[in-house]
């Protein structure tokens, strides 16, 4: 039978295998980040203490900007002294650590799942994204499930990233190609 018969067909959709957590913990953390965490409240230090207060493994000095998503907080870990940009979305149905320094730009998109185009029962597919330190992501660009960003590396604004970008290198596009080192001054 040739691919071109199969349909895909979202009735047969299970992703009863995933745990995201608890019901009445998601349940909870759902209004708190509609209400407070994606607001316009401009304490930084108010989401931090709430995101711990779920999980959340967040350093000393990060910023976090109003009107930012984050899906599951458990499944966060940020280092010291990250920006996390206003709009921003992280939505972690797997884990997502970001190392020290590291600036996740305005309307940028980490992502940690997907779904199998290939079966006609779009099978949900997830994976962890690392950020070492010094990562740069730029404005309304992409990282997709199972990207590694190496230290120091660069996804310019716009870009969507779904492979590893090696260390103090420029990314650029959709998909993300290597464009040049980055040179970094005192």
């Amino acid at each position: 039978m040739s691919s071109g018969n199969f349909r895909t067909d979202l009735t047969t959709f299970n992703n009863r295998w995933y745990k995201a957590g608890p019901f009445f913990k998601r349940t909870i953390w759902y209004f708190i980040n509609a209400w407070i965490i994606d607001s316009w409240l401009p304490s930084s230090s108010i989401r931090i203490k709430l995101l711990s207060l779920f999980g959340a493994k967040i350093g000393h000095g990060v910023i976090i900007k109003p009107r930012v998503n984050i899906k599951y907080p458990w499944n966060l870990k940020v280092g010291e002294n990250c920006w996390i940009g206003e709009g921003a979305w992280i939505d972690n149905l797997a884990e997502v650590e970001i190392g020290n320094n590291c600036c996740i730009s305005q309307g940028a998109l980490l992502l940690c799942g997907n779904h199998d185009y290939k079966k006609s029962t779009f099978d949900l597919i997830i994976g962890n994204i690392v950020l070492e330190d010094g990562v740069w992501i730029g404005a309304k660009s992409t990282v997709c499930p199972g990207t590694i960003c190496r230290s120091h590396a660069v996804l310019s604004a716009g870009s969507v990233a779904s492979k590893e970008l090696n260390e103090y290198s420029v990314y650029q596009g959709n998909p993300a190609v290597f464009i040049r080192k980055r040179e970094m001054t005192a």
